[in-house]
């Protein structure tokens, strides 16, 4: 993308040198913190380094070659103690800025600050290059609208002294329909505004003589490939990008540091107009590139008597001791600027509600992202990498931490679903898109532990146990939760007092531990089924009636009770001694020899019938 703004340089070899020297003084003096960062574009007369001074196509710039102001600010550092430099203490009028045109500078932050907060633009910058462009809008001239009256127009780019540029917009915005001239407060030539032009008042329309709208469109385009202005490196870059001299580059970084140290508001068309515009020579060859200035040829060193030539080649012939000049190192190309529309802006989140889910259960909630581009629009085609961090175990579908996914037509980027870990606690998911100043977004997320809000008992026999020995019955209980089963459910069971505070219990029924010491206290998760069965129970010497307190996450209780009794003494019965009759005895003969007679029976009469 061509470069924008007029490309103006500074003339004249005295000027240069003052206006340098006048540079220094302040920057030592006054802004110790700025400095030209290395490797930035050579110093001194653009015309000595051989630097192009015309052409509009090198490098893709369109700037022109147009002049700019060359006024310094005023050095307002007081003497030191013993210092022997007399600077002025003058300076307060040109602190001045007109309020519309301040307004706009501050605005312009803001809004950038918004849409690419990692640029970090500083309005005074931008008043530094409204004060070189267009002495403040020629001194707060505009209307209540901000727009410039009459217009700022730049001489016309016709290859006479400046670019050949011929005309881009048909006059529409600089009135010339044969060639293009530099526009408004900020001095947009019309190819690079058709690019970068912006709508900051709300008007709805894109004008480069409104310093609202050449306000943001400077801070859009400063902001380009990705700086951040806050390094000083980036800085120089951004203000080459506007005028490719050194020179140029000099003296809005002095204005820069001026406007750092103090500013202050003014009314409109109050301001205090520059006196010093650089006037470029005219080009040889309208349209056509100087070539670089001739160097002159090294002159023979004359050797002092008794000593020794210089060390170096030397031409053959001519006697000379000095080295063979090298020729100048060309300019690194300033990059293009890639067109705001296609240029990430920023990342923000497209409502992502808060991200809270249940150990081992999916998140409701998906991250969500929009990108969008410099102008404020979304962008598609921006990668985004969504990162999980922390230790819950919590992974994308598919088992993964780390996913990247493209934006969308509107912008958006979604990824995929969260599943909690087993494990409660914190962990974030990180949103992270750009190459150059990446954007982030950090998203706070939780696993809470699995709940159950509902616990019973499985069953309703009596847990009876002797004292210093063990109850014969398991507890088992099932945890349930919205009438479903409550898998891995942690619950907690704990020996507790019979009294409305549950205090923990010292005696008792106990738990024995993984070395076989007594606790009355411990926690353990339900099964796929919600059940759980507890370890066996024993019973210490104290005889008496205890409870059994299981509660759940989400506040689900049950209490069970335990007793422990000795067991019931059984006394034999005595049975009293059988009494025994002596038999009743019939005294019978007896025979002699000790013998009993034989009994013999009766005879038989017969009675004769009848």
């Amino acid at each position: 993308m061509a470069a924008h703004i007029r490309r103006r340089l500074r003339k004249g070899a005295t000027t240069t040198a003052v206006a340098a020297a006048a540079v220094a003084a302040l920057t030592a003096s006054q802004a110790p913190g700025v400095t030209l960062a290395e490797g930035s574009v050579g110093g001194g007369d653009p015309k000595a380094a051989g630097e192009d001074t015309a052409s509009a196509g090198d490098d893709g710039e369109a700037t022109g070659n147009s002049p700019y102001y060359t006024d310094l600010p005023p050095l307002v550092t007081p003497d030191k103690p013993g210092s022997s430099s007399k600077l002025p203490m003058s300076g307060s009028a040109e602190a001045g800025i007109p309020a519309s045109i301040l307004a706009a500078y501050k605005q312009a932050e803001r809004t950038v600050a918004t849409t690419d907060p990692s640029c970090r633009l500083p309005w005074q910058l931008l008043a530094a290059i409204g004060k070189v462009e267009s002495g403040q809008a020629r001194g707060g001239r505009v209307d209540a609208n901000g727009t410039a009256t009459p217009r700022i127009l730049g001489p016309a780019l016709n290859g006479q002294g400046f670019a050949l540029i011929k005309d881009t917009d048909g006059g529409a915005y600089d009135g010339d329909a044969v060639h293009d001239r530099a526009v408004g407060p900020m001095q947009f030539i019309p190819s690079t505004w058709a690019a970068w032009g912006q709508d900051a008042n709300g008007d709805g329309r894109k004008d480069p003589n409104n310093i609202y709208d050449a306000a943001l469109a400077a801070g859009r385009y400063l902001c380009a490939n990705d700086r951040d202005l806050a390094l000083t490196a980036d800085l120089d870059q951004a203000v080459l990008s506007y005028n490719r001299s050194t020179e140029y580059l000099r003296t809005v970084r002095s204005w820069f540091s001026y406007y750092q140290r103090g500013t202050h508001e003014i009314p409109d068309g109050a301001g205090t107009l520059p006196a010093t515009p650089s006037t470029p020579s005219p080009s040889p060859n309208p349209g056509t590139t100087p070539g670089p200035s001739r160097t002159p040829s090294p002159k023979p060193s004359p050797s002092k008597p008794g000593g020794k030539p210089s060390p170096g080649p030397s031409k053959p012939g001519d006697g000379s001791t000095s080295p063979t000049p090298k020729p100048p190192t060309p300019k690194p190309p300033t990059p293009k600027p890639t067109p705001p529309s296609d240029t990430f802006g920023s990342l923000e989140n497209a409502g992502t509600g808060p991200l809270r889910a249940t150990a081992g259960r999916a998140f409701d909630e998906q991250v969500s992202v929009r990108a969008r581009n410099a102008l404020g629009a979304p962008l598609a085609k921006v990668p985004v990498t969504f990162t999980v961090t922390g230790n819950t175990g919590t992974l994308f579908t598919g088992g993964k931490k780390t996913v990247t996914v493209t934006t969308g037509a509107d912008g958006t980027a979604t990824a995929p679903e969260l599943r909690a870990g087993e494990k409660a606690g914190e962990f974030t998911v990180t949103a992270v898109a750009g190459t150059g100043r990446p954007r982030t977004l950090t998203y706070a997320a939780t696993v809470t532990a699995r709940q159950a809000d509902a616990i019973v008992r499985t069953e309703e026999k009596a847990l009876v146990a002797a004292p210093g020995g063990k109850f014969a019955d398991a507890v088992t209980v099932k945890a349930t939760y919205k009438d479903a089963a409550a898998a891995g459910v942690a619950v907690t069971a704990t020996m507790v007092k019979d009294s409305p505070e549950f205090a923990d219990n010292d005696r008792g029924p106990y738990f024995k531990d993984a070395d076989g010491k007594p606790v009355r206290t411990l926690t353990t998760l339900t099964d796929a089924e919600g059940v759980l069965r507890l370890p066996e129970i024993f019973a210490d010497d104290t005889e008496g009636t205890y409870l059994l307190r299981l509660t759940t996450e989400g506040g689900a209780s049950v209490v069970i009770e335990l007793t422990i009794e000795a067991p019931e003494e059984t006394t034999p019965e005595e049975t009293p001694p059988e009494e025994t009759t002596p038999e009743e005895t019939t005294p019978e003969e007896t025979a002699p020899g000790g013998t009993a007679p034989e009994e013999t029976a009766p005879e038989k009469t017969e009675t004769p019938e009848a």
